[in-house]
């Protein structure tokens, strides 16, 4: 149940209450990513003892619509279909040929409540882009320092009175991210524990105020579009 748990945080955090209504009836999110293991664990292939590929380019068919309500909410929800991806594959020590690539497709043919996964081995190369999620929306981390504040001077402003002008700063060195408090009035909180200065693994939560800002690494391909997001599990794990 861990996993499918992790999913249900995640889904919370990228789907918000205008959707909340989407899932009363019809294909849940939770049934696509069962879909997704079972497919991986179906096509997983063992080359060696220490080595067992599986598929990493998954279409995923949906009735017409099913496939309206799971596209409606956008890439968020490839995001966390896809980490769960990466997440089983890690505990069952899988590995990918290239980055992963999750594409919804309408299907014409399928009654509403019905999914079907199918996937393919494709090689390609990975590049890494970390992210912060802030209150909703998604900013890329373009340079080595980027700052979260009220002030119209921060690299992120956020209409938040609780924070600081310039409340946290997130370091990134191209593979290792560190979050360090600016000496604000409130401070910071990470992973539910007050911070001053410590490491920002992947999927890490920053409570400042009463704004939530949650740090991913997506792992993509070149060729990306809102609903064919290549993203990787490569075989080195990915950034620590």
């Amino acid at each position: 149940m861990g996993l499918l748990d992790s999913f249900e945080r995640g889904l919370e955090r990228a789907v918000n209450g205008a959707f909340a209504k989407t899932f009363k009836s019809g294909l849940q999110p939770i049934e696509i990513t069962s879909a997704l293991r079972r497919e991986l664990d179906t096509k997983a292939a063992v080359v060696s003892r220490d080595r067992i590929l599986v598929p990493n380019r998954f279409s995923v068919h949906l009735s017409p619509a099913d496939f309206e309500r799971m596209t409606a909410i956008g890439p968020t929800l490839i995001d966390s279909l896809t980490q769960l991806v990466q997440q089983h594959a890690v505990a069952q020590h899988y590995q990918f040929s290239g980055g992963i690539t999750i594409t919804f497709v309408e299907d014409q043919a399928l009654t509403t409540g019905v999914v079907q996964v199918e996937s393919v081995s494709v090689k390609g190369t990975v590049s890494w882009t970390p992210v912060l999620d802030v209150a909703g929306k998604r900013y890329p981390i373009l340079k080595s320092r980027t700052i979260i504040g009220r002030g119209s001077d921060a690299d992120i402003t956020v209409d938040d009175t609780g924070i600081s002008r310039k409340h946290v700063e997130i370091l990134w060195n191209g593979n290792r991210a560190e979050v360090n408090d600016l000496g604000s009035t409130n401070g910071s909180q990470l992973d539910g524990q007050r911070v001053t200065k410590a490491p920002l693994p992947p999927d890490s939560v920053i409570d400042i105020g009463r704004t939530r800002i949650v740090f991913r690494v997506l792992a993509q391909s070149a060729d990306v579009d809102q609903f064919s997001d290549l993203r990787s599990g490569d075989e080195n794990g990915g950034p620590q």
